[in-house]
C-alpha cells in the first residue's frame, strides 16, 4: 500500500487526493504523505487569484498527456488539500504517479 490509497476509480475517470506547497521553486511532485494518504505537489505559483490552481492543473495535464480540461479541482479549491478529476483510467494515473515519486 501507498500512493494507491490517493487514487480512487470514479466512472470515467480517477480521483486524485493532493496536498499543495504553492510558492515552490518548482512544480513537481515532492512525494507521498502516508499520514494524510495525499500525493504531496510542490507548486510555482501563488496561491493568489487562482493563479497556483491553474498551475497545478496544467501541469497534471501536460504529467498524464491530456488537456486542461480533462483534468478539474472537484474539491478543496481554497484549501492546500484538494482532489483533482482526471479523465483517465485508475491504472494508467498509477502507473505515471508510481514512475515520478
Amino acid at each position: 500500500m501507498g500512493v494507491d490509497r490517493a487514487i480512487r476509480h470514479e466512472d470515467g475517470g480517477t480521483l486524485l487526493d493532493i496536498i499543495v506547497t504553492p510558492n515552490a521553486r518548482a512544480t513537481e511532485i515532492a512525494g507521498y504523505d502516508a499520514w494524510r494518504r495525499r500525493l504531496s505537489v510542490r507548486v510555482a505559483a501563488r496561491p493568489k487569484g487562482g493563479e497556483a490552481n491553474r498551475t497545478l492543473i496544467a501541469f497534471f495535464a501536460t504529467l498524464f498527456g491530456v488537456s486542461k480540461g480533462d483534468v478539474n479541482i472537484v474539491r478543496g479549491d481554497n484549501s492546500r488539500e484538494k482532489t483533482l478529476r482526471i479523465n483517465l483510467p485508475r491504472d494508467k494515473v498509477l502507473e505515471v504517479i508510481s514512475k515520478r515519486i
